[in-house]
């Protein structure tokens, strides 16, 4: 008994459609966790470069800006000579 060339065909091209299909399939799960690495990368350079600038303007204001103490001069008693 001769199995059908019918029957063949169709089972392979199933096989090529489930193979197309896990292929795109894994192809678009690459492409995404590509894309996910990459916005991490991305986020936390950003967030560094935020941290960087917050702690530099910080230090900014309070050595050179309007925050900076500036000292002034503070009466002293100078002793006096006594009449004795």
């Amino acid at each position: 008994m001769a199995t059908g060339g019918k029957g063949q065909g169709r089972a392979a091209r199933e096989v090529r459609e489930r193979n197309r299909t896990y292929l795109a399939r894994k192809e678009y799960h690459d492409g995404q966790l590509r894309r996910r690495r990459r916005d991490d990368v991305v986020a936390g350079v950003a967030g560094g470069i935020l941290i960087l600038a917050i702690v530099g303007g910080q230090i900014a204001y309070f050595t050179v800006g309007p925050g900076s103490s500036h000292p002034s001069p503070t009466p002293s008693s100078s002793p006096s000579p006594s009449a004795s």
